[in-house]
């Protein structure tokens, strides 16, 4: 029988909006946690207002909180900061993305709010962190991209710099902002304390440059864009089949030699200048031009029926209408199921964390609306409705 989720019974504060905060708490919130988002009245995180949407919905928004709950607290006004602190002392957790100073200036700060609760585990996601001469610039995640040095080697040589298709630079803000409030509660475990946790998203860019910083200490060079390919194995990118493109992964020596036989080439296995990973990868000019027209003689169903049989990592280009009619997306429940009440049945992206302990559900909660769960929590913390209507006339929530 399978347990609960790993996270069940912790409780999060989230004070983010938009993208790296909140795809962070929603990590934790698929792992069990409570999340309550607090947002400012009447407007809401901006990403309630993002495309694109459906019915009125924004499914920008519904993808990355649904499941979590919502309250209205204007913290520019001492009533709301009164609130909020009285809800840290009963919360795990406060996680937030801010310009750094923001809290501080709101008197709400890590080291005011361990005072209220020395168990708090605070974790703050920036553009360029807490510390350091550029602390307080505001970034975007095509920011990060560029001066974390991602954009400088994404492209095609010669060409202009690109942007990766996805929001990496607010993402891998929040992957590792979830890895350190994980690391954090295994701590307090032993400890009894909290701590705050500081991540930048040009940070992360540069946590994830991956062999670029090793290859220029070995070289003295900026690695450039190379377009789809590796820069250290060959054969490894894209190919033109005689139907569309696909991808080729030959890791090694003898993976090359079992292409070459598959494709009755042995001419290319006995060639010296593709002989070895390091030749092909010098000669991979020379190569392409015995390679594309040799790609372009099949579909990519008919490389891939033979490239199975052999064992040639492999990979058809999918687009996202692949994606969500892919058996084994659909297998592994990456596709799950939200209810909305104007949008209807919408797909969001799974949890990619499989563990035996708990069952991995299709389906998720819905989205909260802006405040639906204000009157709940400030009725637990003993306001009476009185109190809580003339907060509401006040502005405070």
């Amino acid at each position: 029988m399978k347990s609960s989720k790993p996270l069940e019974g912790l409780k999060v504060l989230d004070m983010t909006r938009v993208l790296a905060g909140p795809y962070a708490t929603m990590i934790l919130s698929d792992l069990g946690a409570e999340v309550l988002k607090v947002e400012m009245p009447g407007t809401g995180d901006d990403s309630r207002h993002f495309g694109p949407f459906k019915n009125g919905r924004s499914l920008y928004f519904l993808s990355i909180n649904r499941g979590k709950h919502s309250m209205t607290l204007n913290l520019k006004t001492d009533e709301g900061k009164d609130i909020l602190r009285k809800l840290v002392a009963r919360y795990d957790m406060v996680v937030e993305n801010f310009r750094p100073g923001v809290m501080e200036k709101l008197g709400l700060g890590y080291e005011e709010l361990k005072k209220i609760n020395p168990g708090l585990i605070y974790a703050a996601a920036s553009g360029y962190g807490h510390s350091g001469p550029e602390s307080k610039k505001p970034a975007y995640d095509i920011l990060a991209q560029a001066e974390g040095g991602l954009m400088g080697i994404t492209g095609w040589p010669g060409e202009a710099p690109v942007r990766v298709g996805c929001s990496i630079g607010d993402i891998t803000a929040g992957l590792f902002a979830s890895i350190g409030i994980l690391a954090a509660l295994h701590q307090r475990n032993a400890t009894g304390l909290g701590q705050k946790i500081d991540v930048a998203m040009l940070d992360c860019q540069v946590a994830i440059l991956e062999n670029a910083l090793a290859r220029y200490q070995a070289t003295g060079e900026n690695p450039e864009p190379l377009g789809n390919r590796h820069p250290t194995i060959t054969p490894f990118q894209a190919y033109q089949a005689k139907d569309d493109w696909f991808v080729v992964a030959m890791g090694n020596d003898n993976l090359w030699k079992t292409f070459c036989t598959a494709t009755e080439r042995p001419d290319l296995a006995e060639d010296p200048r593709f002989a070895t990973n390091p030749a092909r990868t010098e000669n991979l000019e020379a190569l392409n031009a015995l390679m594309d027209p040799l790609m372009a003689e099949r579909t990519v169903q008919e490389w891939s029926e033979l490239f199975s049989e052999v064992g040639i990592p492999h990979a058809r280009i999918n687009k996202v209408e692949q994606i969500m009619k892919s058996p084994q997306v659909i297998a592994r429940n990456m596709l799950a199921s939200v209810e909305d009440s104007l949008a209807g049945t919408v797909q969001v992206a799974g949890n990619p964390v499989k563990m035996s302990g708990f069952e991995d559900s299709t389906e998720r909660p819905p989205l909260p609306e802006l405040g639906e769960h204000t009157r709940d929590v400030l009725t637990g913390l003993g306001y009476s409705q009185e109190a809580i209507q003339a907060l509401q006339d006040q502005g405070v929530i």
